[in-house]
């Protein structure tokens, strides 16, 4: 073959390579926005289990985390029966459940909480965007003052920085709103040691001590302080969690790979349950990662 002279079968085979490699890409963001629709639209429950000789009376808990206004069909009646399917002692709200924007109503959060407090006592504890409302009245308004005054007329139990005794079955449940400075982007700060103690003051020792910390950067802290469990969120899992490995790849801070996603995580004789939250913010995907429910069944030794 003369040099410069193409082959017509060559030029085929390129051309059917081509057409083959577009088709695969084609079918590949299909099936990924498939997935990224699918499971930002539900949720799994995950049991989980507690035993503890300081634990009076078996109980069981539902912690719900980083709602951000989602729905989960209409006036999220989906997620309203999967919570009184569980038939719960008790709600554990880890923060998030609205998305501190501009404009936004609480609607959507207060009627889900006005729902679960009919039925069950819900004792809730601040994420870093009820925290964020606070902040930043030029910003938001009185959406804070709304949410607060709104919570407050449903009979919900507050937990800033503060602390309620159930006793009827040894509990004792916390809830942590650090400052807004140990939610800066690409690196974790660091927490100085009687941070914690500062704002918590000391744990109920003769009580099993459940620390409602939304976010889980902190873990190793949050156990120094004394707490049996810990319950957070705030990273969603991850947003996209890799198929095998189960990792989750990015958090709300922008740290690539963190090292709590999901999951249960152990420091010394503390546990922590780090939920994958249900809603999204910003930006909103969601990929082998649905949104999660998690159920805590407490007993004694």
């Amino acid at each position: 073959m003369q040099p410069g002279v193409s082959c017509p079968g060559l030029r085929e085979r390129r051309g059917f390579m081509v057409n083959i490699l577009f088709t695969a890409v084609g079918v590949a963001l299909v099936a990924l926005l498939w997935i990224t629709l699918y499971d930002g639209n539900r949720f799994t429950v995950t049991g989980r289990r507690i035993t503890d000789p300081r634990i009076k009376k078996p109980c069981r808990g539902v912690v719900l985390a980083d709602l951000h206004n989602k729905c989960y069909g209409r006036k999220n009646e989906r997620l309203l029966r999967a919570v009184r399917e569980c038939r719960p002692d008790f709600v554990l709200v880890a923060g998030d459940m609205l998305t501190a924007k501009p404009g936004r109503k609480p609607d959507v959060a207060l009627h889900l909480m006005g729902e679960l407090a009919r039925d069950f006592p819900v004792y809730y504890g601040n994420g870093n965007h009820e925290h964020r409302l606070k902040l930043y009245r030029e910003k938001y308004g009185d959406l804070a003052e709304r949410y607060e005054e709104g919570l407050g007329r449903l009979g919900i139990r507050r937990l800033v920085n503060s602390h309620i005794s159930l006793g009827e079955f040894g509990i004792c449940v916390y809830g942590s709103e650090i400052d807004r400075f140990y939610y800066k982007r690409f690196k974790v700060q660091h927490m100085e040691p009687g941070y914690l103690e500062g704002i918590l003051g000391a744990p109920d020792e003769n009580s099993y001590t459940v620390l409602i910390a939304h976010n889980p950067d902190y873990f190793p802290q949050y156990a120094a302080w004394g707490a049996d469990l810990v319950l957070a969120g705030h990273v969603h899992g991850g947003m996209v969690r890799l198929p095998l490995l189960g990792k989750g790849v990015v958090s709300p801070n922008v740290r690539l790979f963190p090292k709590y996603d999901s999951g249960v995580f152990k420091e010394g004789k503390t546990t922590m349950f780090l939920s994958r939250g249900l809603g999204m913010h910003t930006i909103p995907v969601r990929v082998f990662n649905p949104g999660e429910l998690t159920v805590i069944d407490f007993e004694g030794e």
